[in-house]
């Protein structure tokens, strides 16, 4: 006997018909003599809708009432499926994560999971229960509902795996598994069956939108066996050719067969570029553009600063899109204070990434990467380097072709 996390999105949860689908799943699994855990997110469309009600009232929705309101999408989704499974005679019973509780801090929106109580899980499961948890959400010291930004049930469900030492933590999703990138921009893309978690973490921090960059921080940290892997497939299909589908996020060490040099492309649109020019190059400067940056929680990302010139250095580094306008309107405040000409920006800017733990011990990469933009006419902007990733920063409207070069000139949809 096992213990399972099941975790499912909101396309998998995106009707009444696939609640019971996906309640039927479970079931089969717990049939088979598995403790399981559920985390399901909301219905599909279902947290746009409610952040659309909240902007109606308020522009800026304030943070603690937007959680607040967000939160109802999971606890509606984690009732429905439980008395899906009560219906097919199965005992099931569904906790919001304030009361299990799963503890956070403050920062509404964007909160981070500090500690999780399972004991009354733990309970339940002991009891034969199916327990479902919503995801996505938890509560402060102070009794405050807070959620975990966007694609946050995964993380919610990699925690309580983490939490709980479950055996597996398996990710249901609207796919079938990670690819070499996404299909939709690249027809030859093709299914990885297994990928590290170091390039999964690159590769959903890059853009990848198959997990939340965070959740493979939790399974890295915490040594949880994830995979990910469809719900669109039919419920009822043989247990064990399940638990083998999709795509297994392994340990490097645990694996002995050669990578390959690049497993992997990653891409984002929603990036924006700011550069602060003609701040006097002294110690201090970086803090004093990015110190106000992060006070206003705004998350950075590619910083470059130029060489400097008569005493005078340009700034540059990027942002999510959607905190453009405030991170600009932060550093228009402090512009004088840091003594800069200007702050300028540009919001159609995207990043692609190449992904590998092969470039550890294969030398070329970046200039067949370089090589390649370049036969296809596409300027970089700014360049980022890790030890398994390249990424460069592109004009947005060359980013589809970026991808599709790369991936054909890495050979990425042979085996």
């Amino acid at each position: 006997m096992a213990l399972i996390v099941h975790k499912y999105g909101g396309t998998s949860m995106g009707s009444t018909e696939r609640i019971k689908n996906v309640a039927a799943r479970v079931a089969k699994w717990h049939d088979a003599g598995h403790k399981i855990v559920v985390v399901p997110s909301a219905m599909s469309g279902e947290t746009n809708r409610l952040i659309g009600l909240a902007r109606e009232i308020m522009g800026q929705p304030d943070p603690r009432e937007l959680d607040m309101i967000c939160s109802t999408g999971e606890q509606v989704s984690v009732g429905l499926l439980a008395m899906a499974l009560l219906a097919i005679g199965k005992d099931a019973v569904s906790y919001a994560g304030w009361q299990v509780a799963i503890k956070t801090d403050s920062s509404f929106t964007k909160a981070r999971i500090q500690s999780i109580d399972d004991a009354k899980v733990r309970a339940d499961l002991d009891s034969g229960k199916i327990v479902i948890i919503t995801g996505f959400q938890g509560v402060d010291e102070e009794g405050n509902i807070s959620t975990l930004g966007r694609g946050g049930s995964d993380t919610s469900a990699v925690a309580i795996a983490a939490a709980m030492k479950a055996d597996e933590c398996l990710i249901y999703t609207d796919v079938d598994g990670v690819y070499t990138t996404d299909p939709r921009v690249v027809s030859e893309a093709r299914r990885l069956k297994t990928v590290t978690f170091e390039e999964m973490l690159e590769m959903a921090s890059l853009g990848s939108k198959v997990l939340q960059s965070r959740s493979v921080e939790f399974a890295g940290n915490y040594r949880v066996p994830t995979r990910v892997l469809s719900s669109l497939t039919d419920p009822l299909m043989p247990l064990e050719e399940e638990a083998n589908s999709g795509t297994l996020i392994s340990f490097e060490e645990d694996t002995n067969m050669e990578q390959a040099v690049i497993s992997g492309i990653a891409f984002n649109r929603d990036e924006a570029k700011i550069t602060i020019l003609g701040v006097s190059d002294k110690p201090g400067v970086a803090y004093h553009i990015l110190g106000p940056v992060a006070d206003a929680n705004i998350e950075v990302d590619m910083i470059i600063q130029n060489q400097s010139v008569d005493g005078k250095t340009d700034f540059t580094f990027t942002v999510s899109r959607g905190d453009y306008q405030r991170a600009m309107g932060v550093l228009e405040g402090v512009k004088t204070d840091i003594g800069a000409a200007s702050v300028t920006g540009d919001a159609k800017v995207s990043k692609v990434s190449v992904v590998g733990v092969g470039m550890r011990s294969h030398v070329g990469v970046a200039s067949q990467m370089f090589r390649t933009l370049s036969e296809e006419g596409i300027n970089i902007l700014m360049i980022s380097t890790s030890e398994i990733k390249i990424s460069v920063l592109i004009d947005e409207k060359y980013m589809e072709l970026a991808v599709r070069a790369l991936h054909k000139a890495f050979d990425l949809e042979k085996e």
